[in-house]
């Protein structure tokens, strides 16, 4: 007598790629039928990002390498777009975002990090290495007035502000080369106009200001009263600076 078998089951369109922890991207969700559950040695090696094409399989190690090479040469943060275009879009968001959790991960607790941040993700150098790396640039990086950090915060903390805005909390009046001064570096820019008599430029942090600063949102911003310890900071450096030239 024979049996009779039932056909193949088709794959559900809904499932969700997943990174398996054998080195494969794979799809999650499938029923097996014996209703066993699937072992490493059922994984295999690679598997395709969009369960269709073959030829789109992806090995998660290779993909975790390139990765790895794409975030190391580049010079500035890579989006998420950038990243899955240099897959050739065949690694969705999910897939794409579990393959950079992975890979912050394994440098954890190195002297780089891989950190996401407002534009993008990038491997920067931690906080507590820095004194050294200092040490080795020839090019220090730049002083800024108290001018300049009080016009930035109060920017970053009250945005958008116009320079009226600024002068009034301040209760100075703001120089043209103070804005220039942060527009020139990127962290500030005009996005848009009151509409009131003179139409006057509003001004706003840039992605690029909270990249800088190793944020991804302005609501990671640190409290106030830390910015101002950094401001004390730079009148001090300065009156010491003015005593040392006399």
């Amino acid at each position: 007598m024979s049996e009779s078998t039932n056909p193949p089951t088709e794959p559900n369109e809904a499932t969700i790629a997943t990174v398996t922890d054998t080195g494969s991207v794979a799809q999650g969700g499938e029923d097996r039928p014996d209703g066993d559950a699937e072992t490493s040695a059922d994984r295999p090696a690679s598997a395709t990002a969009d369960g269709a094409n073959p030829d789109s399989a992806i090995d998660v190690e290779q993909a975790l390498r390139v990765l790895e090479a794409l975030l190391l040469s580049a010079a500035e943060t890579l989006t998420m777009q950038d990243l899955r275009r240099a897959f050739d879009d065949q690694l969705d968001s999910d897939v794409m975002r579990r393959l950079l959790d992975s890979l912050r991960e394994r440098w954890s607790g190195r002297g780089v990090e891989l950190v996401q941040l407002a534009s993008g993700w990038r491997f920067r150098t931690h906080a507590d290495c820095q004194p050294y790396i200092d040490r080795l640039r020839e090019q220090k990086p730049p002083k800024y007035s108290r001018a300049v950090l009080e016009t930035l915060a109060i920017i970053a903390y009250r945005q958008p502000v116009t320079r009226g805005d600024i002068e009034e909390i301040r209760g100075v009046a703001v120089s043209p080369n103070v804005l220039k001064t942060l527009e020139s570096r990127g962290w500030v820019d005009v996005v848009g106009h009151r509409d009131t008599p003179g139409r006057p430029a509003l001004y706003a942090t840039t992605r690029r200001f909270l990249d800088e600063l190793g944020l991804r949102s302005l609501t990671e911003l640190p409290p106030l009263a830390e910015i101002e310890k950094v401001m004390d900071l730079v009148d001090t450096r300065a009156e010491t600076a003015q005593a040392a030239a006399q």
